[in-house]
C-alpha cells in the first residue's frame, strides 16, 4: 500500500515538473536581430517566411527578388543550448537594366544554414539575456537567391526587460560573407539595436536599427536600415508575422516586405 501511494505521488508530480520547465514560445522570426532565448531540451520550433520581397534600385539597374519557403528548423539540444537548420528553397528575381530596357528573370534556390545558439543568461530571454551565435553558410543556390560560396560569422544576441512591456535588445556580429562574384569573402561588421513594445499578451511590435560595415575587394562602404515588424502570438505555440525593412542609404538595399508564421512543437 505504501509503495502504491509513493507511485502514485511521483506519477503526479511529474506534469508539473515538466510544466515548471517549459518556457514562453520565442521564435527567431520577425526582426533584423536574433533573439537571445533558446528552445527548452526535445522542443522544436518550425518557422517559414511565407512571402519575401527585396528591392534594390541604382543609377543602373533595378532589381526585384521574391523568396518564398524560407524555412528555419531550430532543436532544444541542452537548457541553454539550440541547434538550427535553415534553408531558403525558391526565389525569383527580376533585373531591369535602366539604359538599355533589357530584363532578366532568374530562378532558383538558396543557401543552407547551420548554426549554434549557446545562450549565457536566462535562456528563456527574461530579465537581462545574452547568447552566442556562431554559423555557417553553405552554398546550396547561386546568387541572387545564394551567395555562391560559403561563409561564416558570429552573432552575440542582447536584450534587456526594462519592463514587462519594454525589451531593449543589441546583436553586434563580425562575417566572413561571400563576395559578389561568389568567390571568395570579405569582412563585414554589423551592429543591430531595437526596442520591441509588447502591447498586450499576444502582440509585440518592434523597431530597429542597423548598420553594417562591409569591406568587399573594391567596393568599401556602410549600410543603413531601419525596420519595423509585428509578431501576433495566436496560441502559446503558434505565431504569425509582418515586417519592412527600409535602406537609410544608397548601399543598402531599398526596401523589404515580408510575412511568415512559426509553430512550436
Amino acid at each position: 500500500m505504501f509503495h502504491r501511494a509513493c507511485l502514485f505521488l511521483l506519477l503526479a508530480a511529474l506534469p508539473s515538473a515538466a510544466f515548471a520547465q517549459e518556457r514562453d514560445y520565442c521564435p527567431d522570426r520577425p526582426g533584423i536581430a536574433a533573439p537571445t532565448c533558446t528552445m527548452a531540451p526535445g522542443r522544436i520550433s518550425f518557422e517559414a517566411g511565407l512571402g519575401d520581397w527585396t528591392l534594390s534600385r541604382d543609377a543602373a539597374e533595378r532589381e526585384d527578388v521574391v523568396v518564398t519557403g524560407d524555412f528555419l528548423l531550430r532543436l532544444g539540444i541542452a537548457d541553454h543550448a539550440e541547434v538550427q537548420l535553415g534553408w531558403t528553397s525558391l526565389g525569383f528575381s527580376r533585373t531591369r537594366d535602366r539604359a538599355a530596357g533589357d530584363v532578366e528573370h532568374r530562378t532558383g534556390t538558396g543557401d543552407v544554414m547551420l548554426a549554434l545558439r549557446r545562450n549565457l543568461a536566462n535562456p528563456d530571454g527574461a530579465g537581462f539575456s545574452a547568447a552566442v551565435m556562431p554559423f555557417l553558410s553553405l552554398p546550396a543556390g547561386r546568387r541572387p537567391i545564394g551567395a555562391g560560396d560559403w561563409g561564416t560569422g558570429l552573432r552575440v544576441p542582447l536584450s534587456y526587460e526594462v519592463s514587462s512591456a519594454i525589451t531593449l535588445e543589441m546583436m553586434p556580429e563580425v562575417d566572413a560573407e561571400a563576395n559578389e562574384g561568389g568567390k571568395g569573402r570579405h569582412l563585414v561588421l554589423g551592429e543591430v539595436v531595437g526596442l520591441a513594445a509588447h502591447l498586450n499578451d499576444a502582440l509585440t511590435a518592434t523597431a530597429e536599427y542597423q548598420f553594417r560595415k562591409v569591406d568587399e575587394p573594391g567596393d568599401h562602404h556602410g549600410e543603413h536600415t531601419s525596420g519595423f515588424s509585428i509578431a501576433w502570438q495566436t496560441s502559446d505555440r503558434f505565431q504569425v508575422d509582418l515586417g519592412v525593412n527600409a535602406g537609410l542609404d544608397h548601399d543598402a538595399d531599398d526596401l523589404e516586405v515580408y510575412m511568415g508564421i512559426s509553430r512550436r512543437f
